[in-house]
């Protein structure tokens, strides 16, 4: 069966490594991006009757998102600290932060935008003289939404 590229191209699943994370103006690199999901509570009705009937169940309200992000750690590359120290009491800057996930030329073709996102965590690696692994910090994030846009 012979297919062609542009079949290839349109109907086969994209690959996950290919993407690129924007918070705010800034794009940066990232290892791993986890957390991409839409969330509603499930509510339980449970009325007079429902010895009879079962109980309904119903979404109730949307959860907020919690992304982490990890990288490696590079020299000069203190913006997710200076991002999360900028903190006080009841006041952050809040961001939109964009994923895009792209071709093989670099063009987004899905994009989550996590909106008004602010980070609450940022671990430090962790350190093993026996190996030589990177040493890879991890962002978190706490988000009011999350919106995708199939381009």
């Amino acid at each position: 069966m012979a297919t062609s590229a542009e079949t290839i191209k349109s109907e086969y699943p994209l690959p996950a490594y290919n993407y690129r994370v924007s918070i705010g103006v800034d794009t940066l690199a990232f290892s791993e991006v986890n957390g991409l999901s839409i969330e509603y509570e499930p509510v339980t009705y449970r009325h007079g009757l429902s010895f009879f009937e079962g109980d309904t169940h119903l979404p109730g309200k949307r959860q907020p998102v919690n992304v982490r992000l990890s990288r490696g750690i590079k020299l000069g590359g203190d913006y997710l600290f200076s991002w999360i120290n900028s903190i006080r009491l009841t006041s952050v800057e809040k961001e939109d932060v964009t994923i895009d996930l792209c071709d093989e030329g670099g063009n987004p073709v899905i994009s989550w935008v996590i909106r008004n996102a602010f980070p609450t965590k940022l671990d430090a690696p962790g350190f093993d003289a026996n190996t030589n692994e990177v040493a890879i910090e991890t962002l978190e994030l706490r988000g009011s939404e999350i919106t995708i846009t199939y381009h």
